[in-house]
C-alpha cells in the first residue's frame, strides 16, 4: 500500500492550503487582536483567490483521493469556483460594514474561511461520512456568524433559532445516513450506486426512507418549504453582511451537494425522489411568492425572495437529467451575482450612521440618489425575470428543461408564481420612484461596496451578449456528476489518486 504523500493529495491541495493558511491567520489574529481585522480580510481574500487558482488545470475526468471519500473533477471545480466568487464578494462587503456597525473583530473572517472550507469539502464529498463532516464544519461556523452581534437580542435570537433548527436537520441527515448504511452496508457514492439496482422489497423501502431523511435535511440547508422556517428570522436578525453571505455561498454549496447526491448514487431511483423535489419546488415557489407580498422590511423580503428562487432552481433538479442539473447551477450562479448587487445597495441604506431596515426608507430615492435608484431598479428587474436581463435567462432555461421533460404543469406554475413574486420587486421600484422623498442617505464611501454593485449591474445588463457561455460551462460540469459507471480503485488504500473517465 502506497504511503500518504504530498503528491497523492493533489485533489485536496486547495483545501489543505486553505486550512493551513486559516489556522495561521487565526494564530496571528489572536496575537495581534482586532486591529489586525482589516488586513485579515485582505489576507483571507487572497487565500480564497489562491485556492481557486489551484483548481485550474484539473482534468475533465474524476480524481479520487482519501480512500475514495473525496473526488475532484469538472463539476467540483465549477462549483468551488462559484463558491469562491461568492465568498470573495462577501469578504468585500463585510469589511466596511463591520467597521460601520462596531463589529470589527478578527474572528469574523476566520469563521467565514472555516465555513468556506466546509463548502469546498461538501461539493467534493463522494462518501456519506465526508459529506456529513463537511456539512457540519460549514454549519457550525454559520451558527456563530448568525449571532455575531452578541449584544443584539434579534441577532442572538437568529443564531439560536438557526442552531436549534440546524441541529434538527443535521439529526435528520445523520439518521438517514444510518438507514442507508443499514440497508445497503455501504456509504461510498459509487458503492451505493452499484448496490441500489439489487435492492428490493423491505430493503428498498428502508433505503428510500433513509434517502427521504437526508433530503429533508438538505431541504433545510437550501431553505426549501416546508423546511424554510429559519430563513426570514435569520436573514432579518443576522448582521447584513452575514445575511448576504448566507444568501450566496452556502446555497450554492448545498445545491451542488444535492445534485451530486441525487445525480450520483440515486441516479437509478429518479422516479422515486422526483416527486419529493417537485413538491419542494412547488411549495417554495408558492410560499416565497405569496408570503413575500406582506413584508415591509427589506431583509425579510429578500428572505422570501430567496425561498422563491430556490423553488425555481429546484425545477432543474426535478428534471433529473444532466441538462436539468446544469440549468439549476446556471440559475444559482446568476442568482448569486444578482443577490450580491442587491445586498450592496441594501448596505448603502444608512441615515445618520444608522442602518435602515424598512422598504419605506427607500421612498423618493430617485430624487435624492438617482444613480442608486436606477441601479437598484435594474437588479430588481433582473431577479424578477424581466428580459433581457440575466435573471430572465436563469428562469427561461429551468422552464425550458421542465417543458423538455414533459413537466408542463410545473413550468406553468413556475411562470405564474414568478408573476406574483414580481409584484413585490416592482413595489420596491414604485417606492423609490413615485413615493414622497425622505431625507437623503449618508454618502457612500466604500469602494468595495460600489465595485460589487457596479459589477453585478454590468453582469445583469451585459449577460445577454453571451448567455450560453455560462450554461455550456455548467453543462460540461454536470456531465460528470454520475457515478454509476465509476469503479475507483482502492488497491493503494485510496492514498494515491487516479483518473477515472466518467463521461456519459
Amino acid at each position: 500500500m502506497t504511503g500518504l504523500t504530498f503528491v497523492s493529495l493533489y485533489p485536496v491541495w486547495p483545501e489543505l492550503f486553505m486550512v493551513i493558511s486559516t489556522l495561521m491567520l487565526l494564530v496571528i489574529g489572536v496575537i495581534k487582536g482586532n486591529e489586525f481585522t482589516s488586513l485579515l480580510f485582505k489576507l483571507c481574500f487572497g487565500v480564497v483567490a489562491i485556492s481557486a487558482i489551484m483548481m485550474f488545470g484539473v482534468p475533465t475526468e474524476k480524481i479520487y483521493a482519501l480512500n475514495d471519500m473525496f473526488v475532484l473533477g469538472r463539476f467540483a471545480m465549477f462549483s468551488k469556483l462559484a463558491i469562491a466568487v461568492a465568498v470573495g464578494i462577501s469578504l468585500i462587503l463585510s469589511s466596511r460594514y463591520l467597521r460601520e456597525e462596531a463589529l470589527n473583530r478578527f474572528e469574523y473572517p476566520i469563521l467565514m474561511m472555516f465555513a468556506t472550507l466546509g463548502m469546498f469539502m461538501m461539493v467534493s464529498a463522494s462518501h456519506l461520512l465526508s459529506f456529513y463532516i463537511a456539512l457540519e464544519l460549514q454549519s457550525l461556523s454559520l451558527y456563530v456568524l448568525a449571532a455575531f452581534r452578541r449584544r443584539s437580542v434579534t441577532s442572538s435570537e437568529a443564531g439560536l433559532k438557526y442552531f436549534i433548527l440546524g441541529a434538527l436537520s443535521s439529526g435528520l441527515i445523520l439518521f438517514g445516513i444510518s438507514l442507508i448504511y443499514g440497508f445497503t452496508g455501504v456509504l461510498g457514492y459509487s458503492d451505493i450506486a452499484s448496490v441500489v439496482p439489487g435492492l428490493e422489497g423491505d430493503r428498498l423501502t428502508g433505503f428510500l426512507f433513509g434517502v427521504m431523511f437526508v433530503l429533508s435535511g438538505l431541504a433545510f440547508k437550501v431553505s426549501a418549504v416546508p423546511f424554510h422556517m429559519w430563513t426570514p428570522d435569520v436573514y432579518e436578525g443576522a448582521p447584513t453582511s452575514v445575511t448576504a453571505f448566507f444568501a450566496m455561498a452556502p446555497k450554492l454549496a448545498a445545491f451542488a451537494m444535492l445534485i451530486r447526491f441525487l445525480g450520483g448514487p440515486l441516479e437509478n431511483l429518479a422516479d422515486q425522489w422526483q416527486v419529493v423535489i417537485i413538491f419542494l419546488s412547488v411549495m417554495s415557489m408558492a410560499w416565497g411568492a405569496f408570503a413575500g407580498l406582506a413584508q415591509t422590511r427589506i431583509k425579510r423580503l429578500l428572505a422570501y425572495s430567496s425561498i422563491s428562487n430556490v423553488g425555481f432552481a429546484l425545477i432543474g433538479v426535478a428534471a433529473a437529467t444532466a441538462e436539468g442539473y446544469a440549468a439549476a447551477m446556471f440559475y444559482m450562479v446568476i442568482y448569486m451575482i444578482t443577490t450580491a448587487g442587491i445586498f450592496a445597495f441594501v448596505m448603502f441604506m444608512r441615515r445618520d450612521g444608522r442602518a435602515l431596515k424598512e422598504i419605506s426608507d427607500l421612498s423618493g430615492l430617485s430624487k435624492t440618489h438617482p444613480l442608486m435608484a436606477y441601479g437598484f431598479a435594474v437588479l430588481m428587474f433582473s431577479i424578477s425575470g424581466i428580459p433581457p436581463l440575466a435573471g430572465f435567462f436563469g428562469k427561461f432555461f429551468v422552464f425550458e428543461v421542465a417543458v423538455a421533460e414533459g413537466m408542463y404543469a410545473l413550468a406553468v406554475f413556475g411562470v405564474l408564481t414568478s408573476v406574483v413574486a414580481a409584484f413585490y420587486y416592482l413595489r420596491i421600484i414604485k417606492v423609490m420612484f413615485f413615493d414622497e422623498e425622505e431625507d437623503a442617505f449618508d454618502q457612500p464611501h466604500s469602494i468595495g461596496r460600489k465595485s460589487v454593485a457596479v459589477l453585478a449591474l454590468a453582469f445583469s445588463v451585459l449577460f445577454i451578449l453571451s448567455p450560453l457561455k455560462l450554461l455550456e460551462t455548467a453543462r460540461q460540469a454536470t456531465q460528470v456528476v454520475y457515478v454509476s459507471q465509476d469503479t475507483p480503485s482502492t488497491s493503494d488504500g485510496g492514498n494515491a489518486y487516479e483518473l477515472e473517465n466518467t463521461s456519459r
